[in-house]
């Protein structure tokens, strides 16, 4: 199945969680810039990180799978 951002889900693990370089440009498959990406999540588009700890987010695969496949975010 092909996203809608032109990446095939093959390049996104199954479970487990991303780091923000895996998800969005150039490397990731949502082409949103850093600042765009944090602007979202504040406004409630995007999926809001989990803390791994004091200076380290991630995000939920499932979350950003489902925000790839649906446009949403978990708190929609």
């Amino acid at each position: 199945m092909k996203n809608p951002f032109g990446r095939p889900f093959s390049e996104l693990p199954l479970t487990g969680y991303l780091r923000l370089r895996d998800i969005i440009k150039p490397h990731g498959p949502i082409p949103v810039s850093r600042s765009t990406w944090y602007q979202g999540i504040k406004d409630g588009r995007f999926p809001r990180p989990v803390m791994l700890g004091p200076r380290l987010p991630a995000w939920r695969v499932s979350d950003i799978r489902n925000f790839i496949e649906n446009g949403v975010g978990p708190n929609d």
